[in-house]
This record gives structure tokens, sequence and C-alpha cells, in this order.
């Protein structure tokens, strides 16, 4: 099977994101953009797994990369499809997160503005997974100063997965472009690929 990344970003962000953003310019001086899918997602869920989905049938077994609300995502899709997953200061449980927060949101990137509503929340809930069938397909990268998620709640979660907690941070993910060869490590791609690039400069 071709060797190829999903990213799958987060609530009211895009592939305009700052990680995404990195990772296709990085997949792009390597000659492998092609292997890369980053999906607009719509701010519905189902619709947002209905993308996911084709873009998993276009792709065949890609590395799903997801971040805060991609990371849900995410688990939800490699649980359905058995694939792995790197997951970015994921989201656990988000439809228990969101009191006080109904009504007017508007996506950080394109200016859009939507109703988060009820229908939302509990198309959130119907993606849950109570427990993981394989931790170990799951790598997980926290951050402990997430301003927006308490990573707590993900370690626990991920029990069993590989867990790499970092002191400090934010939920952006603080350091993020210097670990894009190891995404692309997990991906299957030839570590030749980039010897001796600085990815500090993307």
């Amino acid at each position: 099977m071709t060797t190829s990344i999903l990213y799958i970003h987060g609530l009211n962000s895009s592939p305009a994101s700052q990680k995404a953003r990195q990772l296709q310019a990085a997949m792009q001086r390597f000659g492998i953009a092609g292997r890369l899918a980053v999906p607009a997602l719509h701010h519905h869920p189902r619709q947002a797994i209905a993308q996911l989905q084709a873009a998993i049938g276009e792709r065949g077994r890609p590395l799903l990369v997801g971040s805060s609300l991609g990371g849900y995502y995410a688990t939800y899709l490699a649980e359905q499809h058995g694939l792995d997953a790197l997951l970015i200061n994921p989201a656990v449980r988000p439809h228990k997160l969101f009191d006080g927060f109904l009504g007017a949101q508007t996506n950080h990137y394109s200016g859009e503005t939507w109703q988060l509503t009820p229908d939302h929340i509990q198309a959130l809930a119907e993606l849950d997974v109570q427990h993981l069938a394989d931790p170990s397909r799951y790598t997980v990268w926290l951050q402990t100063a997430d301003e927006t998620l308490d990573y707590r709640r993900a370690a626990t979660y991920y029990q069993g997965s590989h867990l790499d907690i970092q002191q400090g941070g934010d939920h952006g993910y603080q350091g993020f472009a210097l670990r894009i060869a190891e995404i692309l490590e997990l991906a299957g791609f030839a570590p030749a690929l980039w010897a001796d690039f600085d990815f500090s400069t993307l």
C-alpha cells in the first residue's frame, strides 16, 4: 500500500493552520507532497467524517495525524479501519466539554461563521470510542501547558499508547516543525529523503 498521511485539523481550524502548512512545506520539499491529504473539514462532525472516510478510501491505509478535535476524529477512524494514528494534543470526549459554548462560532482561518448546535454535540457523542482495541497503534504527543485542553485527560485515556508528554508548550504544540521527521518515519517514508535538512527553517 502506498505510504501516505491524512492530516486532520481541529475545530475552527483549516489546512492553513501552522502545523498543516509546515507539514505540507516539508513534504513538498522532499518531493512527496502528493502523499499528503489535508482536507478542509466541514464544521459538522457527520459531514467531516464523511470527508475523511472518502479521503481514506482514496489513500488506502494512510497514517492519520490528528490535532485537537482532529485527534478525536482520528481515533474513531483508526478504530474503524485498523489504522495507525499520531495525535497531537487530542480532544477526549469533546461532546462533554461544550457546556456554555453553543451558538455562534468563527473559523480562525476562513472567517466562516456557523452555529454550534445540540446536533453537533450529539454527532460528536456518536463517535466516542469507549475502549481502544489496540492502544499500541497510537502515538500521542501532549504538552502540559495546553491552554485549551487538560493534557491529563488524554494521558489517562491513551494509557498503553506511545505517550510523549512535554512540559510547557501550548495547544498549538510548540516545536512541531522539529518533529516532522518523526511523523514521516511513522508513515513509512525513508529517512534518506530528509538527510541533513534543517526542519527549523520551515
